[in-house]
This record gives C-alpha cells, sequence and structure tokens, in this order.
C-alpha cells in the first residue's frame, strides 16, 4: 500500500520527453526465454539479492506480530484484487498512450519528477490491473528489458489512466539504486514484480521456489524512521506517513524461518513450498499492509488458495501461525550462493549492489546562463540528457539536482570518488560541487570514457551543478556522469 507523498515529497523537478529515444537505443535481446536470469520467466541477474541464497544467516530477535485490530484475520498468501498480474510486451504490439486520472495534470513519475502522459512502446492486448484500490500491474517489455510498474492502473471508456509510473530493468538487481531509487509501486522502490510467486512456478515440481519472496508487514510490524530507520538497504525508500509505524521491522529486511524449522509437519504442499523458500532464500519486506500479520504475493491468474478445495482449514491455520511465530529478521549473513552454490561474499555482493551513480540526470536542464528550458531532454529509460541535431555546440545547466537522498548512500568527507563521462556524438558532461557561493570541486568537461577522481569535500550543504555540452552534426547526442565511490 503506497502512499503517495512518499514520491511527490522526494522529487526533483525535472523536464524530460518520453519518445523513442529510448527504444531505439536499446539492443533487442530474448527475455522470452523460459530459463536463464534476467528473463520474462525468471526475473533480475544472478547476483540479484532476489536470487542469492543467505548462507548462515544470523537471525535476531525481531519477528512479525499478530494482528492487532482484527485478531482473527489469518497470513495471506493469494492472488487477488491486491497482487499483480505481469504481461509480456512483444515485438509487434501497438503503442500505448498512459494519461491521468480525471483531475489529476497527468501520471505521477518519481524518476522524471512530472506529471505527464507516458508513452509505452509496445502495450499487451492482454492487459488487466488488479481490481484492488492499488490497481497494480507490470508490463514487461521483451524487446528492451524494461519492466513498467503502473500504480492505480484503471481503462477509463477508451483510455488508460493511471496514478503513478515506475520502471526498472528486467536483467537488473530488483530493487532501487541511489540515483533512480523508484523503481516501482511498491513503498519499499522495488517493482511488485520482484518476489512475486509467478503462475508458472507454482506446479514447477521443485520444493521450493528459486527466489526471495516479497512480504508486506502491518504498520505495527514496521519501523517508524525515528526510533528505528524505516527503511535499510537493499529498500531505497519508505512510506513518508512511515511515522505512523510502530514497530522495529524497516523496509529492505530479510525475515527467514531458522533452518531448525520443520517443515515436513506442514499440512499441505504449497505451504512445505513456501515454508522451504523461507528457510533458504527468506522474504524482503517490500510493503505495509492493514494490520495482516504478513501477506505474500501470488501472481493474478492463478487461481492461487491456500485452503485445500477452498474451504476453511484449521490445520493450515495452524500452520500459518507456525510460519508466523518462526519468522525473525536477518541481522548478518556469513555469505551468499547462487544456483551453482558458487560462494559470494556478503560484502562484494552489497558493493556490486551498491555501484550504481550517487547522481542523477534528472532535473531542468537550463540553456546556459539563463532561465529558459533549453532543448535537451532528460530520457528516464536511459538516464542521460539528449540533444537534437545541431549545427553548433549547446551548452545546458542543471541546478536543481542533487546528491542521492537515499539513506546510507552518502560519502564520507574524504572518500575516494569518481566522476565518469558516458556520452554519445561528441557530447560532453562536466560536474560541480558548491558550498553556497564557493566551489567546491569541479571535474571539467569530460568526454566519453573519461574521468576524473577526487576526494569527497570535507564540507556540508554540498550542492551539485551539473553543465553538458552537445555534440554537432549528429542526429543525437547525449550526456551522462556516473559518480561513484573508488
Amino acid at each position: 500500500m503506497r502512499t503517495r507523498a512518499n514520491w511527490l515529497g522526494r522529487i526533483i523537478v525535472t523536464t524530460f520527453i518520453l519518445g523513442s529515444i529510448a527504444a531505439s537505443a536499446a539492443q533487442a535481446q530474448n527475455y522470452t526465454q523460459t530459463y536463464g536470469f534476467g528473463t520474462f520467466y525468471r526475473p533480475f541477474a544472478a547476483d540479484s539479492l532476489w536470487n542469492l541464497k543467505p548462507v548462515n544467516p544470523v537471525l535476531g530477535s525481531n519477528g512479525v506480530k499478530k494482528p492487532l485490530i482484527n485478531l482473527s484475520w489469518i497470513p495471506s498468501i493469494d492472488d487477488g484484487a491486491y497482487s499483480v498480474k505481469v504481461f509480456m510486451a512483444k515485438a509487434g504490439d501497438p503503442a500505448m498512450t498512459v494519461v491521468g486520472k480525471p483531475g489529476m495534470s497527468g501520471v505521477g513519475d518519481p524518476d522524471t519528477g512530472h506529471y505527464r502522459t507516458i508513452t509505452i512502446p509496445r502495450w499487451p492486448a492482454d492487459v488487466a490491473p488488479a481490481t484492488g484500490e492499488d490497481g497494480h500491474a507490470e508490463i514487461i517489455d521483451t524487446v528492451t528489458g524494461v519492466i513498467h510498474s503502473f500504480y492505480q492502473l484503471r481503462k477509463v471508456g477508451n483510455k488508460w489512466t493511471a496514478t503513478m509510473y515506475s520502471w526498472t530493468r528486467i536483467d537488473g538487481r530488483g530493487f532501487g539504486n541511489p540515483a533512480h531509487w523508484s523503481q516501482g509501486a511498491r513503498s519499499s522502490g522495488a517493482a511488485p514484480t520482484a518476489g512475486l510467486i509467478r503462475v508458472h512456478e507454482l506446479n514447477d515440481n521443485r520444493d521450493h521456489y528459486r527466489h526471495a519472496l516479497a512480504m508486506s508487514l502491518p504498520a505495527h510490524t514496521l519501523a517508524n524512521g525515528i526510533t528505528h530507520p524505516s527503511y535499510v538497504y537493499p529498500a531505497t525508500t519508505a512510506d513518508t506517513s512511515a511515522i505512523l509505524n510502530t514497530g522495529v521491522i524497516p523496509l529492505g529486511a530479510r525475515l527467514m524461518l531458522p533452518a531448525s524449522f520443520d517443515t515436513s509437519t506442514l499440512s499441505t504442499d504449497q505451504l512445505r513450498k513456501i515454508a522451504n523458500t523461507l528457510k533458504l532464500y527468506g522474504a524482503y519486506a517490500v510493503d505495509r499492509n492493514y494490520d495482516t500479520a504478513f501477506r505474500l504475493y501470488v501472481e493474478n491468474g492463478a487461481n492461487f488458495n491456500i485452503m485445500p478445495n477452498g474451504t476453511w482449514n484449521t490445520r493450515v491455520v495452524a500452520d500459518l501461525e507456525k510460519i508466523r511465530a518462526g519468522l525473525r529478521q536477518v541481522v548478518s549473513v556469513e555469505r551468499y550462493a547462487d544456483d551453482n552454490q558458487a560462494a559470494k561474499s556478503a560484502a562484494a555482493v552489497k558493493v556490486a549492489g551498491d555501484a550504481k551513480s550517487l547522481l542523477s540526470m534528472r532535473g531542468d536542464w537550463l540553456d546556459a546562463g539563463t532561465s529558459k528550458k533549453g532543448d535537451a531532454v532528460y530520457d528516464t529509460w536511459l538516464e542521460s540528457v539528449w540533444f537534437p541535431k545541431t549545427t553548433k555546440k549547446v551548452n545546458v545547466v542543471n541546478y536543481s539536482n542533487g546528491i542521492s537522498k537515499v539513506a546510507g548512500s552518502m560519502p564520507a568527507a574524504r572518500t575516494p570518488m569518481r566522476f565518469t563521462a558516458r556520452t554519445s556524438g561528441g557530447a560532453l558532461i562536466r560536474m560541480q560541487l558548491w558550498a553556497g557561493s564557493s566551489l567546491a570541486y569541479d571535474s571539467g568537461y569530460l568526454a566519453d570514457g573519461s574521468f576524473a577522481s577526487f576526494q569527497w569535500p570535507a564540507m556540508t550543504g554540498l550542492s551539485v551543478k551539473l553543465l553538458a555540452q552537445s555534440g554537432v552534426y549528429t542526429n543525437w547526442s547525449s550526456a551522462r556522469g556516473i559518480l561513484v565511490a573508488e
């Protein structure tokens, strides 16, 4: 259940034209295959935390609380009104424009900072959002490998409307990063595809699901951001209304059943498969629900029912209570293992997950020396600024861009840093750090592949000024700056 103020309060105002730039630049790959990571049927990279098994995890004392108000409510494991369906978009599917709901100026986009219309290059004919208030729908474009996430998607007459749009890569890590912190319509910034029990997994003759599960928790279990952090790595955000939470478990926490938990005593194969998964991979807290001890999400269309034959079963109720009582927050992990049991240290996995730019290119790109918006536009899917064809150099500046607001991602003073240019068509990129009216650092203009190394200034209140210069006589030129700790 996503609180809208969460992203509206944190976005940086930007301008951007969503069109054919990213779609034409992306290289088509086979994202439809039924095997291998980073595909429609097995989302995200092999080293994504969703796909890695913790080895020798240490479980703490923080557990999942029972319902506070509705004492008879049991944990929920189902598809239905508050779950999501994943749709496959293929080459040849038509484009679709999604507009804002009545009374809104457009669809909210936390990545670009605007309410705007969203044009998706390929739209499957069978798109049908979940019927609950959240109206989730996930569309995986198998040409570009982009997951398009919609919140409160509805068809009104002959128009599609939505409240929010986000995106992530099907071959990415499945969580946000400091520059692109909102990658889906979950409170944690993750896409609803992540951790979802998919239709094709239900009867695959395995005794566990081969990824961590997505779990929502109630406000009296989740932390409030004051006495305890409201989110921790790998989550990148939390609801602004998290202040109302009264628990201690943050979004982004992994919860697991202990190795000693006896799954053989559970009454159904469905529960044993889920419990085995919670022992091997666990579940990430990704969202908040209302007073349900925990909810695990099954893809819509599965006709999944945790009760045998759809009738109330007291043994299942007792088993769900055993699982709830056994779940604990993971406080440390010795290492991780992939499908081939290859070991990966916890530090290496975190470094790989953090090795994304602290710097976003979003923001208003103005003609240098003016307050006028230039012709340069921000492309969200490529996270870069693009210039149309020009016969003379065009200089633009971005004052509104901020360094990451993701908790724990900011570098400490004197941390070795590297600013790298990723440009095309002869464009250049430059970064300046300012402390008030004092210039704290200047990278100078950099061409593609060039970088500048420096130590993070020991100053407070730093602001960022980005400058970009177009190429000339090319159909498009582009610039992106990547800022990481060395």
